[in-house]
């Protein structure tokens, strides 16, 4: 029996390969498998209609992902796409804006929002909605039939009809983007909005996203090839000439010469897939030679960076991007040559010279893989440059500095020596409670705090450590708090010998009755009144277990000695005590 992960994959499958119907019988199948509503297998199918331009059914579908998952930001991006496609403006302004409620940093809630209020914009700016100025080209038509996201719709007359229409009288004919949601297709690829929506982060892997460490280090393969050839269908558009009846029409012998030259990369792709870089190197050169194209560069240097041969792939890249720019070549297909010579570095562990080329290609398109192999490479240069800087040596000669320090009441030297002290020995304790004491003096008793938890978390048996955090939230008046903290030093306390149990039992009275003490101008009575009404105390004394051990208390007080060896017991009743309610004399 098939389950839902399994037709979850064969979606994000058929989806990476453009078979949209096929992607939305698979994830049809698995929301009907899955044991329980899924949020992202309703994500999954919206972005398959949408990118079927079947947006009444793409809507449906984010509606249903944000109703099962009200928190998940990126469900309203797919509702955000829905009813942009529908051309309700409004509406997808208010599901982007919800989803950047949910996750401010989301680029692709942000370019939609700010596509959306363009759209707006434009739409109110005139009487015609905006679109005399988007539909003034006269070559316009032509320009459609050549774009690969338009030149299917194209071929349909009425809608070509349309188009004309709103070319002739935008304000009289503005109203039938709302009738025909192909219309707001063709603004969206005017306005350079894509309307084709990925499926979710982590629902489709690609060759481009890590899933290993080896592969987070390899350039794209199959999906590539993918890309370029769309890359391809761009560079195509601009080789065109226009008749007088609009039609479009390729140069003669350019045409021979670059169906060739598809025709040797295609070759060189089904080599590169059998991995014999050699031949398919080879017919990248073919093809390169037949039509200048640097896509087929990017193909020869990934084939060169498979093989091993890494100075070729840069030398080539290189080749690729200079090339590129005496043609002006499509600025992906630069951005593409860019983040391969990041990949080599990366492989040929350069990671600064890693970092320039993925910066680089960020330069020329922004795209989240190449965005999160900088980010990732700039956090392992920051972590070898940490773990380089490891020595416990130096680390000592700084810790006996900071003491000195401390001793002189020089405190915000005291801090700083200690810091240095964190960065030679960053898994030390020591360090982090040594700077908690400074910091302390210096009144910055939350970063006080926030020192003794990491010391804690090195070492849950450092005493010290609660004793100096509890210090700081007793100044803060934060008494709840440190007198947790003081509880649990205590039970560690006792189970390493009991050595700061004194200490401990100190603070904890001088919290206890800071917490509970008479406010001035206050009677005994009313003390006690606000005593009894405070949170914790109200807590204890409905619980029926410690109701029992009060009862048999009162009768033998002995008893009561023999309960508090329990901790929990012992830590409630001395609460009690704090507070007044029980008297011990």
């Amino acid at each position: 029996m098939t389950t839902a992960d399994e037709y979850k994959a064969e979606g994000n499958k058929y989806f990476a390969a453009k078979e949209f119907e096929k992607a939305i019988e698979a994830f049809t199948k698995a929301i009907e498998a899955s044991p329980e509503p899924n949020h992202v297998l309703y994500s999954n199918r919206s972005g398959s209609y949408a990118s079927l331009k079947e947006y009444d059914q793409a809507l449906k579908d984010a509606d249903e992902c944000v109703k099962i998952n009200p928190s998940w930001a990126k469900g309203y991006n797919r509702v955000g796409g829905a009813q942009f496609g529908l051309g309700n403006l409004e509406d997808a302004q208010k599901a982007y804006e919800k989803c950047l409620s949910l996750d401010p940093s989301n680029a692709q809630a942000k370019e939609g929002l700010k596509s959306v209020e363009n759209a707006i914009k434009a739409r109110n700016s005139s009487g015609d909605m905006g679109l005399g100025a988007i539909f003034n080209d006269p070559n316009l038509i032509t320009k459609l039939r050549s774009n690969p996201k338009t030149s299917e719709l194209m071929k349909d007359p009425d809608l070509v009809a349309k188009v004309q229409q709103i070319q002739a009288n935008p304000k009289a004919n503005a109203t039938q983007l709302l009738s025909d949601p192909r219309l707001m297709t063709i603004i969206a690829t005017l306005m350079g909005i894509d309307m084709d929506f990925p499926s979710d982060a982590g629902d489709v892997p690609s060759s481009s996203e890590p899933n290993s460490s080896k592969q987070e280090n390899e350039p794209k393969k199959e999906t590539e090839s993918k890309e370029e050839s769309k890359a391809d269908q761009d560079r195509d558009s601009k080789e065109t000439k226009v008749d007088e009846e609009g039609d479009v029409e390729m140069k003669g012998a350019e045409q021979g010469d670059k169906e060739a030259a598809d025709k040797a990369k295609a070759e060189g792709n089904t080599l590169y897939k059998q991995r014999k870089f050699d031949e398919a190197i080879s017919s990248y050169d073919k093809a390169w030679d037949l039509h200048k194209d640097i896509t087929y560069l990017n193909n020869r240097a990934a084939a060169e960076y498979e093989k091993g041969d890494y100075d070729a792939a840069i030398a080539t890249c290189n080749k690729a991007v200079d090339e590129g720019r005496d043609m002006r070549a499509d600025y992906k297909l630069i951005a593409k040559a860019f983040a391969r010579l990041g990949n080599i570095y990366l492989k040929k562990d350069d990671l600064e010279q890693a970092v320039k080329y993925f910066d680089k290609s960020l330069t020329e398109h922004r795209t989240p893989e190449v965005l999160n192999k900088l980010r990732s490479t700039q956090r392992e240069i920051k972590t070898r440059e940490a773990e380089a800087y490891i020595n416990p040596e130096k680390a000592e000669e700084a810790r006996l500095e900071g003491k000195e320090y401390f001793t002189k009441q020089d405190w915000p030297n005291a801090v700083k020596a200690y810091g240095e002290m964190i960065k030679r020995a960053p898994e030390d304790p020591r360090g982090y409670s040594n700077r908690a004491a400074a910091l302390v003096k210096l009144l910055s008793f939350p970063d006080a705090i926030r020192d003794c938890d990491v010391a804690i978390e090195k070492d849950p048996n450092f005493i010290r450590a609660y004793i100096r955090k509890a210090n700081a939230q007793l100044m803060m008046k934060e008494y709840g708090h440190c007198m947790e903290t003081l509880n649990e030093a205590r039970e560690k306390d006792s189970k390493l010998g009991g050595k700061n149990l004194h200490e401990i039992d100190q603070l904890f009275a001088r919290a206890s009755t800071q917490r509970f003490q008479a406010i001035d101008g206050e009677t005994p009575e009313q003390t006690m009144e606000r005593v009894s009404k405070d949170p914790e105390i109200v807590q204890i004394l409905q619980d029926p277990v410690m109701q029992g051990i009060l009862a048999q208390a009162r009768d033998n007080p002995a008893a009561l000695q023999e309960h508090m060896k329990n901790p929990e017991v012992a830590k409630k009743v001395n609460m009690l005590i704090a507070a007044g309610v029980i008297r011990t004399r």
